[in-house]
């Protein structure tokens, strides 16, 4: 390993370690085993069984993206190899689905492109959701509600401006060029090929039916994924207001799960669930055994759903997250 990638590793373990100490400072430890051990069997296999068909939903949106290009269980078996991979400190999740995406036929570029494009979305929507929260929370100053729906007015403006560029590139292409020559030293910066990068992956949305199909799968993954939340409020009987507190909860999480450096996530995600459970108005102990049994739920789908992938694909696991394709010779 090389010197920068060991700091990263040991970056991670602390960041890890300090995030959990924090969370769980005044909280016995026995407490919180006694609450995840008293969790509802049942709701708990329902969310497993979300968290699957979510994936499944997260599949079959990207292969609308790639024009179907892929079969359906070649893109869910890529997409559960990039949620095991994102589970590492450097999250090689992303660069592994790319990668064996030449297995079947993919150029690089484009599923680069397509996932591109398919984290744009997934990044609105999360924005979208935190501000709609936000708004509803009880007791909250108007200056918050009205600084929320403004961001989500944003968000959804954002959305409906990738679509516009998907049947438009042109309009980005004019705009980026006043853009540098606005601020020549921009120039230096690779913008014009990651433009164009993102244009090639959005230009299966300017065929409506897959804008449509492409708008449905995302509503179906992150409904189920919702739908596994909810089931571990179920789990350990919590109550609250659902309606803020799953969407909430599932979006910060979402953003805990996007920083780079931790050990799967562990700390910020549990983070995440308690800030919502402090938002909502939840017990502090319900909050963090929330934390952890959703962490535990969505760590152990995609390390089953992950393995599948990887054995369904013919990959290594050491392979597939140093970003090498054993079969790249071969590949078209």
């Amino acid at each position: 390993m090389s010197g920068k990638r060991a700091v990263i590793v040991l970056a991670s373990f602390a960041v890890s370690l300090a995030t959990l100490a924090f969370i769980l400072r005044g909280i016995p430890a026995g407490d919180v085993i006694a609450s995840l051990r008293a969790a509802d069997p049942g709701y708990l296999l329902l969310s497993f069984f979300c968290v699957a068909l979510a994936l499944v939903a997260r599949g079959f949106r990207w292969r609308e993206l790639l024009n179907r290009r892929i079969t359906p269980l070649q893109a869910t078996h890529l997409i559960n190899v990039m949620f095991l991979g994102n589970q590492l400190p450097f999250r090689a999740g992303e660069v592994a689905r790319a990668v064996l995406a030449r297995r079947v036929g993919l150029p690089l570029a484009t599923s680069a492109a397509s996932i591109v494009v398919e984290r744009l979305l997934d990044a609105l929507l999360v924005v979208w959701f935190i501000t709609i929260s936000v708004a509803q929370l009880p007791g909250a100053p108007s200056e918050v509600t009205d600084s929320a729906a403004l961001f989500g007015l944003l968000a959804l403006a954002g959305i409906l401006a990738l679509m516009l560029l998907a049947r438009q590139p042109g309009i980005a292409r004019r705009l980026l060029d006043l853009l540098l020559r606005l601020i020549p030293p921009l120039e230096r910066l690779p913008l014009k090929s990651l433009l164009e990068d993102t244009l090639t992956g959005l230009q299966p949305l300017s065929n409506p039916r897959t804008l449509i199909w492409t708008a449905f799968w995302s509503a179906c993954a992150w409904l189920l994924s919702f739908a596994s939340f909810y089931a571990l409020h179920l789990a350990l009987n919590i109550e609250v207001n659902y309606m803020i507190s799953v969407p909430l909860g599932m979006s910060l999480s979402a953003v805990s799960i996007a920083l780079p450096v931790s050990i799967a996530a562990l700390g910020p995600f549990e983070a995440s669930i308690a800030l919502n459970g402090q938002l909502v108005g939840m017990a502090p102990l319900d909050a963090i055994a929330l934390g952890f049994l959703l962490h535990g739920v969505s760590v152990g789908s995609y390390a089953v759903a992950g393995t599948i992938g990887l054995l369904a694909l013919g990959a290594s696991p050491a392979a597939a997250f140093r970003g090498e394709d054993e079969d790249a010779e071969s590949a078209p």
